[in-house]
Formats: C-alpha cells, sequence, structure tokens
C-alpha cells in the first residue's frame, strides 16, 4: 500500500471562493474580493499535498476561466487533477463569503445546476481508484442521486481494492435544500431525510469525522453521546468528534458517557479570525497522522494544529500549512495568538508555499527605460514596439519549456508585458524610477504603493537600490523605508519580491560589501524571494553573500546575476564563478543581448525579424553558457 502511486483522493465539491477583503461588515458593504479554490474535497486535496501527501481530487469543473484556475491552482499545489472531468455545459460552483466577526460568517452559495453536481458513475475510473492508498468523501455529495451513485462507486471500488476509506460529514443545511440561499451560513437543521442517506452509508467508511452537530445530523438526535452511539450501531469506523476550542476526539470502539474520555491530542490557544475552512484543515492534518499510521494523539495533534491555522489566516486552502511550517510551530509553539500577526511563521508560510519550479533561471531582462530613452532614434512608441520584439526573442529561445523568463517594466513596455501573461516566463516587473537615488519609485504605484493591487498575480516586483554601507544616515534612512514599505505591500498584495542592490555604482566594494548590505535589510525584517546581485569577480565575495541568505532565510528562492553590459566572454567567466553557488539559480542580463539591437533597430537600420533574430541568438548562448557552468560546477 505504501507504495501506491497516490496517498488519497478526495472526491465532491470544488468551487471558487471569493472572500470579502474587507474584516468586520456586513457582505452587502464588502468593496473587493480575493479569489481562491474551495469546496471541502478541493480545500482537503491541497491541504494534504502540502503536507507531503500524495494527493488527488475527483470533481467536476465548468469549460470556463474559474474551471481552469480551480484546475491549474491544484497543479500548483502538487494535485493530481486527472479525475478533475471538465463539463461542457455547466458553470464552475462559486461561493461569496464575508468576515463579520469572530462568529459572523456570511457566505452565499452559487451553486444552481453546477459542474461538480453533475458528477457521475462516469467519473468515477477502477483503475485511478486503485491507485490510492485511501478515499476520503464529504456529505454533500450524498444529496443527489447521480451524485450519490458516483460516490458509492468510487466507495465500493475501494473496498475491492483494499483502500481505507474517510467520510467528512461536512454538513451545510441548505445545500441539502433544508434552508434558503441566504442561509449559506447555517450549520444545523434537524432532518430525518439527511440521517436516514447518511445512516445507509456509513457502513463503508474506516473513519468518520464531524462537528457536534455533524454527528447530530448522523445520528439523529442533538444528545451528543446518543448520536455519536448512534452512528457506532451502524459503523465500526473511528469516529473523530470536533468541539471547536476544546480540540477533538477519536473513538475508535465502544462510545464511553463523556466526549472527555476519548483519545485526544493537545489544543493550541490562538486567536479565532475565520473559521470558514477550519474544519477542511482539521481534516487535512487528521488524514496526514492517519495514512502516516500514527497514533490518535499525533494525528489529532496535526489536525487541531492545522485547524489552528485555518481560523486565524484570511481564506480556506491558503490558510493551511506546508510540512515545514507544521513542523516549525510545534517545536516553537505559539508566541503570538494571532497568527497571521507572528512575523516568523508568516514568514516560513509564505516561503513553504510558493507555486511554480523556478530552480533554474534564464531571465532576458530588457526593463530598461533611461539607456533604451538615451539611444539615437528613440521615443515612447518606440521603444515600446521594441520591447515587444525582446519578448518574441524570449519566446522563441524558451519555446515552451521551463527556467525562462523576462524583466519589462509597464510605463514603456506595457504591450510586450500584457502579452506574456500566461505563456510560462517568469515575469519581473521593475518599480523603481530608473537611476534614482534615494530610492523612489515609479508614479504608477502611487504615494501608498496601492497601485500593486492592480498587479497580476505572476508578476514578480523587481526594485534596485544603489546602496552602499558606507551612506550618509539620511540616503540610508530613505532608502531602507522604501524598501521596508515595498516589502510589506508586496505581501499584503500577495506578490513576490526581487531586491536588487548595486553597491559598486556608489563607492568602493570588498569581498563583504553586498554580505552587509543584506544583513542589514534582514535585520529591518525586509524578506525578499530573490536577490538581484552583481557578479562577484572572487569566490570569497559569494560565499559570504550566500551565508548572510541562507543563515536568515532557508527558503529563499535564490539569486539570479545581474549583467551591467558586460560583454559575453566576460560574462561566460563570471557566470562560471557564480554558478558554484547552488543558491544561485541563473542570471538576469539585458544590455548584453539588446544592445546592439536596440541600437541598429532604433536608427532604422535592422528589421524587426534581424533584431529578433540578433537577440534570440545571444539569449540562446548565454543560457547555454549558463547551463555549462552550472552542468560543470555540480559534478
Amino acid at each position: 500500500m505504501s507504495r501506491k502511486p497516490l496517498d488519497v483522493i478526495t472526491i465532491g465539491r470544488s468551487s471558487v471562493d471569493l472572500y470579502g477583503a474587507q474584516v468586520g461588515g456586513r457582505l452587502e458593504d464588502m468593496g473587493s474580493f480575493q479569489k481562491y479554490i474551495g469546496g471541502s474535497p478541493t480545500n482537503m486535496a491541497a491541504g494534504t499535498a502540502r503536507l507531503g501527501l500524495k494527493s488527488a481530487l475527483i470533481t467536476r469543473v465548468g469549460n470556463e476561466h474559474m474551471g481552469r484556475f480551480i484546475r491549474e491552482e491544484l497543479a500548483k499545489e502538487g494535485v493530481d487533477v486527472r479525475g478533475v472531468k471538465t463539463d461542457p455545459e455547466r458553470l464552475t460552483a462559486l461561493v461569496l463569503l464575508g468576515i463579520r466577526d469572530d462568529k459572523q460568517f456570511p457566505l452565499i452559495f452559487y451553486r444552481e445546476n453546477c459542474a461538480d453536481m453533475a458528477l457521475c458513475e462516469d467519473d468515477i475510473d477502477e483503475g485511478f481508484i486503485s491507485e490510492a492508498r485511501s478515499v476520503v468523501a464529504t456529505g454533500t455529495h450524498l444529496s443527489h442521486p447521480r451524485t450519490e451513485a458516483a460516490v458509492l462507486k468510487a466507495l465500493n471500488l475501494a473496498r475491492k481494492h483494499g483502500l481505507q476509506t474517510a467520510l467528512d460529514i461536512d454538513y451545510r443545511p441548505n445545500l441539502w435544500g433544508l434552508a434558503g440561499h441566504g442561509d449559506g451560513e447555517s450549520r444545523f437543521i434537524e432532518s430525518a431525510k439527511v440521517t436516514a442517506k447518511l445512516q445507509s452509508t456509513l457502513h463503508l467508511f474506516d473513519l468518520i469525522v464531524g462537528t457536534e452537530e455533524e454527528f447530530h445530523i448522523a445520528g439523529g438526535t442533538t444528545d451528543t453521546i446518543a448520536a455519536l452511539r448512534a452512528v457506532r450501531a451502524v459503523s465500526k469506523a473511528t469516529l473523530v468528534c470536533k468541539r471547536g476550542p476544546m480540540g477533538a476526539v477519536a473513538f475508535t470502539g465502544a462510545v464511553p458517557d463523556s466526549l472527555d474520555d476519548g483519545e485526544s491530542g493537545p489544543g493550541f490557544p490562538i486567536e479565532v479570525f475565520n473559521v470558514l475552512g477550519a474544519g477542511d484543515g482539521f481534516m487535512s492534518g487528521l488524514l496526514k497522522g492517519w495514512l502516516d499510521g500514527e497514533p490518535w494523539p499525533i494525528a489529532l495533534k496535526y489536525a487541531n494544529a492545522c485547524g489552528a491555522f485555518a481560523v486565524s489566516r484570511h481564506g480556506c486552502t491558503p490558510a493551511y500549512p506546508s510540512w515545514e511550517e507544521l513542523q516549525f510551530f510545534l517545536k516553537r509553539g505559539v508566541v503570538e495568538k494571532a497568527l497571521r500577526k507572528d512575523a516568523a511563521l508568516e514568514q516560513v508560510h509564505w516561503a513553504t508555499n510558493r507555486h511554480k519550479d523556478w530552480s533554474t533561471m534564464r531571465v532576458f531582462a530588457f526593463d530598461h527605460r533611461m539607456q533604451l530613452e538615451q539611444m539615437e532614434g528613440a521615443d515612447p512608441a518606440k521603444i515600446g514596439a521594441f520591447k515587444q520584439l525582446c519578448l518574441q526573442a524570449a519566446l522563441q529561445v524558451a519555446n515552451g519549456q521551463p527556467g525562462y523568463g523576462i524583466l519589462c517594466d509597464s510605463r514603456l513596455g506595457r504591450d510586450a508585458l500584457f502579452q506574456a501573461a500566461g505563456t510560462g516566463l517568469w515575469i519581473g516587473r521593475p518599480v523603481e524610477w530608473p537611476g534614482s537615488r534615494p530610492l523612489t519609485l515609479e508614479p504608477e504605484l502611487g504615494p501608498d504603493f496601492g497601485g500593486l493591487m492592480e498587479w497580476p498575480l505572476e508578476h514578480v516586483v523587481k526594485v534596485l537600490c544603489f546602496i552602499h554601507p558606507d551612506d550618509d544616515p539620511a540616503t540610508k534612512a530613505a532608502q531602507e523605508d522604501t524598501v521596508r514599505r515595498l516589502f510589506h505591500a508586496c505581501r499584503r498584495n500577495r506578490l513576490e519580491m526581487l531586491l536588487e542592490i548595486i553597491p559598486s555604482k556608489v563607492g568602493p566594494v570588498t569581498d563583504d560589501t553586498s554580505a552587509q548590505i543584506i544583513q542589514r535589510f534582514y535585520d529591518l525584517g525586509v524578506y525578499p524571494d530573490w536577490w538581484k546581485l552583481e557578479p562577484f569577480t572572487t569566490e570569497a565575495a559569494w560565499t559570504n553573500a550566500c551565508a548572510a541568505i541562507t543563515r536568515n532565510d532557508p527558503h529563499v528562492r535564490g539569486i539570479v546575476v545581474l549583467g551591467l553590459d558586460a560583454s559575453e566572454d566576460a560574462l561566460s567567466a563570471s557566470l562560471a564563478l557564480a554558478a558554484k553557488q547552488p543558491l544561485v539559480k541563473g542570471f538576469a542580463i539585458g544590455r548584453t543581448i539588446f544592445g546592439d539591437a536596440a541600437r541598429a533597430w532604433l536608427k532604422g537600420q535592422m528589421t524587426d525579424a534581424e533584431a529578433v533574430q540578433m537577440m534570440s541568438d545571444r539569449y540562446a548562448r548565454l543560457s547555454a553558457t549558463w547551463d555549462k557552468a552550472r552542468e560543470g560546477a555540480t559534478k
């Protein structure tokens, strides 16, 4: 069983959650929303994948942008999406949610004839089921004959192939037609019909999980002990009853007279911010412990901790921890009860839940503005058109392969930036005003950096700072304040940040100069996802810089080397030296690639095709140079 390709397959709801960004008001008064994946099985698939399990989901999504969003987000989380079927007729389900206070969480389900409720028996493939160690179902999909048939087929196939099975009761009265559209927040309405339907399936499970109210509906009584015993009468499953701030208890045999007599794990005293999705976080941790064969107190400890993360953060899936984060939290304990305000924990959360593998970075940087504006024949329109040629060259060399990217600005390169969306390229976008010292930013960001709200999430905020340890106090304070404010604005807007430092243009440098600057920014609480550094001439300078980064942020994305308009031969030598450092992931080079082509094209001495070919050739040679250097450094 442990050698199976999958650990867990969840089955059921899949939606897009539109979470009110404002907190403490009515849903009617929300002015903007954050978009996340949602639906209990979808949340659990992502949550367990973050904890290191090999997860998959069986559901349906629409043949539209929201359906593609769910599929892409799941894939980024590492979830197997072979079981995610595209419905040609129905729309992906939507949910609108808000945080009114720590007890009121208004939500509206947009699920009328939605895609996931069209799941049917034909969507359940026996070969796919047999690849897993377990199948997890949720109660909502037992509410309709068609989806119930699909769930029962999956469960019976699981039994046939020796899989473990689990049920999250996941009772939402209005999804059973027992409450109106405006009552999405309702968690319990008595219904003999729902009780009978649930009880007809409980014998199929090895693990049944629910709140006290959910066991009330499963057991047909509001007396919790009696309800648990009613469930026990029809099922031999381990029963896990969630008790909110009191944690949870597991019953593997007869149900005792008191909930306190069940097996339990330690709880965590934290501030409740948002209970929506907490149960799915809890279930993700529980499944991790269960499938790893941990004793119930350990599995419940994982579950309680994951639930604590969920109630402390905005959103459902985005709140769930990585395995590294969970271990950090369990080892260190609660320092700040409002976990979302725990800077150290939030840094681990952010850094260990990033999407996409960028372990190789071959970046064509044409974000230059001042340098192009100074060339003969240049004007904003021509520069914009030339940057589109740069993008063509980048795409030609990348040819759909991973590990390629661009740096492009939006003031002069807007059209190229727009065209790059969705191409698979890593996209960095500068914010510094060219040549500014003290550092100032492009006007588009606004004095409060609010312009970042308009950026696509795939764009990486790049900022260049001409900074030196010997700067005068006023210059140093101004630059540090700008970078620090920008860093926090990036995190608030869910954007990665690349910090480029060039001390050599300011004053004399030693092997320790850049390392000093790096350490200073970490001391200020600035944790860039990426660093962009000069091509050092000594191994000692690289060793010092990399040591400063890794001792402060072991989860950093890495370093890219800049070019400074060096010749290809000079760059070949500097890249060979940089490639010896595992933390250096590649380069971000511009004028060496585009300089000659730009000068000729802007004066009308080169055609579009010739410019693209010249830049493609140079970009390809530099990429090959990096790949060869890295290969040589790792031998």
